[in-house]
């Protein structure tokens, strides 16, 4: 498409406008976890290490660090198997109501947090399971599921069909025709998934608030919890900063994974 000289500056300032709007308040927590004062002041008098020591040595960030490592990770985990096996279900089988288990699964990513909260929370206190570790892997799941689920379900779409129509011609059945060919074309498509679902998983809160346990605390919620405090503001910013940092890596690879080109797939060009 021709775009004329005026309309290809209008884009890029654009472009320039909303990475502006994105990144300034993130570039600006990073520099003030660098101040030397406890105060909220720009630009900083000084710049010190002491709010990142102190955030290392502080138990409660660190604690909470590692409990939101812990269910992120565990989440994936349940995501990757269930989200993959439901894309291979959907994909490659023709069963009664498949659009519509289609649609259940991707549903709970589009379903406002708090509504997804509110109702988990009502269906564990149902279900008599006591709110804890184990309802806040499973509910933190259920969002990540979607993310495996259509990031393996495009590559899947994406696969030559007669590829394993020849793997079964040369005797393949249908485990060994997934072992052999469709897992490694799709290998790169579940590795983005699942890094996309760590990275949403790793700073989820509203659906975290309902459904963990009494001193459960992950590092999103540590971070509503004490940013306003004067005396933790330093810290939060830190927090904050790490927070922002393990979600953007995770999301970097899975773009990066995403756009590697695999054989075997069909040219939509």
């Amino acid at each position: 498409m021709l775009v004329s000289r005026n309309g290809r500056i209008g884009l890029r300032v654009a472009t320039a406008l909303v990475l502006a709007f994105l990144y300034i308040p993130l570039l600006v927590i990073l520099v003030l976890s660098f101040s030397s004062s406890r105060a909220f002041i720009w630009p900083p008098p000084g710049y010190s290490l002491q709010w990142w020591t102190r955030a290392i040595h502080e138990p409660g960030p660190r604690d909470a660090l590692i409990t939101s490592l812990k269910v992120a990770l565990a989440a994936t985990l349940i995501a990757l198997v269930l989200g993959s096996l439901a894309s291979l279900a959907v994909q490659r089988f023709r069963f009664f109501g498949r659009d519509t288990v289609s649609l259940l699964l991707v549903l709970p990513i589009a379903l406002p947090g708090i509504v997804t909260g509110v109702a988990l929370n009502a269906g564990f206190q149902e279900a008599g399971i006591p709110l804890g570790f184990l309802t806040l892997i499973i509910a933190h799941a259920t969002f990540c599921i979607v993310v495996v689920f259509n990031n393996v379900i495009a590559r899947l779409r994406r696969l030559a069909p007669n590829v394993d129509e020849a793997s079964a011609d040369l005797g393949a059945d249908l485990f060994q025709t997934f072992r052999y060919v469709t897992f490694p074309l799709a290998r790169s498509a579940v590795l983005a998934g699942a890094l996309l679902a760590f990275a949403l998983s790793f700073d989820e809160i509203v659906v975290t608030t309902f459904t963990a346990g009494p001193g459960i605390q992950t590092l999103p919620q540590w971070i509503f919890n004490n940013m306003f405090r004067p005396n933790q503001l330093p810290t939060v910013n830190v927090v904050a900063v790490v927070v922002v940092t393990l979600s953007i890596i995770p999301v970097y690879v899975s773009q990066r994974l995403s756009s590697d080109p695999v054989t075997g797939v069909i040219d939509d060009s």
